[in-house]
């Protein structure tokens, strides 16, 4: 019989890649909250409408993609798709738009979309996020954008690009001028268009822009883009926020063409790509404004704007690098020589462990080369040896790991010693 497998289009996160996927969380978090943005946590299904009224039922991920199951009482419940709607959801269940605005919330979490499973896109998936609403100051989209850019940049996944559009607003003024245009566009190439494109010509004719056929993407690109028809309000918000990125520094990518993958976005939307991967698999991540997406689900008019990174994406572009850290390294292995020593062995761990420097020993009768191999293994920065000499004089032959140097400690030094040679 052979061993099992995990479902298709997911997969073990095994060492390193788990640590290194721990690292990231670790230092995303670290940056969110020096940005003012706390941690929100929320259930991994939610009721079916959330992402129905919130991304769009025509969308791909909506119509196609998403795990959905119906209850024992009856309930449709979705397993999170994305990260925004169930963040809103929360918002507008805990009333938290009473309180002082925006609300800044970060999300580290799994997702889930049945796709075709390719490198770097899996049917679970990790995201790494960030929500402010309550404001529609162009500040506020800087700053997100920028929040990212600094993630990414620690992240060590090579050159980032940063593409910028607006998608405007859905009033008459703006989209509502665009959208004729484009339909009447995509019209007159009805016949050279997929049934894929043909499809969203229907129902969001922006979703085109989003078809990957080569020959769609020849014809799309004679197709007339929206900042030819931003209403004045949408344009200036758009400059606002180019002014404050240049203010920072942050150098962008004018992307007419840019549209995400959902019907709720207005405004300000971006996407973060790495030159170390392919076309296809270089995006990171990216987000926008979702100005009424909140009074979707049923609140108050709040705009908002967040982003999403893919945590699977990252990994990827730092092994590109070269940037991916090998297994965590282990400061001490404790050997004991016989089972005399085993109780020495036991205290030595946890006195080097309360030190604040990581220990470890071998719980398993082996012969000493089998042990020093397993520290090796372990990347043990070095072994700590005890035998009967070593017990008798209170004594430890402390062993570094890469050049073979041994030198005698005592006992109740070692986590010392340790902490001078480790400096």
């Amino acid at each position: 019989m052979s061993a099992p497998q995990p479902p298709r289009g997911t997969r073990d996160l095994l060492p390193p890649v788990s640590e290194r996927f721990a690292e990231l969380e670790r230092t995303a978090a670290s940056i969110f909250s020096s940005a003012g943005y706390r941690r929100v946590i929320t259930p991994e299904f939610e009721a079916t409408e959330i992402f129905a009224r919130g991304l769009g039922e025509a969308t791909d991920t909506v119509t196609k993609e998403m795990y959905t199951f119906t209850d024992r009482s009856g309930n449709s419940l979705t397993l999170r798709p994305e990260g925004t709607a169930p963040v809103m959801r929360a918002i507008l269940s805990n009333r938290l738009y009473e309180g002082p605005l925006p609300v800044k919330l970060s999300y580290s979490a799994p997702m889930f979309r049945y796709e075709r499973p390719q490198r770097g896109r899996f049917r679970q998936h990790f995201q790494l996020g960030i929500e402010a609403v309550g404001a529609e100051d162009p500040a506020l989209d800087a700053e997100v954008i920028e929040t990212g850019l600094r993630v990414l940049r620690e992240a060590n996944v090579g050159e980032v690009t940063l593409l910028l559009n607006s998608m405007g607003h859905p009033s008459e003024e703006c989209r509502g001028r665009y959208l004729p245009a484009l339909r009447a566009f995509l019209q007159q190439h009805r016949d050279e268009l997929d049934s894929d494109c043909r499809r969203r010509m229907e129902t969001n004719p922006l979703r085109v822009f989003d078809c990957k056929v080569p020959g769609d993407q020849r014809i799309l690109a004679e197709a007339p883009t929206i900042d030819q028809f931003l209403c004045p309000e949408c344009r200036e918000h758009l400059d606002a926020v180019k002014t404050y990125l240049k203010d920072a520094g942050i150098s962008f990518v004018p992307a007419p063409r840019l549209v995400r993958g959902f019907d709720y976005y207005t405004r300000t939307t971006f996407e973060y790509q790495s030159s170390a991967l392919e076309a296809a698999q270089n995006a990171l991540g990216g987000g926008g404004r979702y100005d009424g997406l909140v009074q979707q689900l049923g609140g108050p008019p709040l705009p908002g704007i967040g982003f999403g990174l893919g945590v699977d994406r990252i990994l990827l572009a730092q092994e590109a690098t070269g940037a991916a850290a090998g297994s965590a390294r282990l400061d001490v292995y404790v050997v004991p020589l016989s089972r005399a020593e085993r109780d020495l062995a036991v205290r030595l761990v946890r006195e080097v462990r309360d030190a604040g420097m990581s220990a470890d020993m071998p719980y398993a009768d082996r012969a000493l080369k089998g042990n020093l191999k397993n520290a090796d293994r372990l990347g043990a920065r070095f072994a700590a040896l005890i035998g009967p000499a070593e017990r008798d004089a209170g004594t430890v032959t402390l062993r570094e790991m890469t050049s073979g140097e041994q030198e005698t400690v005592p006992l109740d030094g070692v986590a010392l010693r340790m902490g001078e040679r480790l400096r």
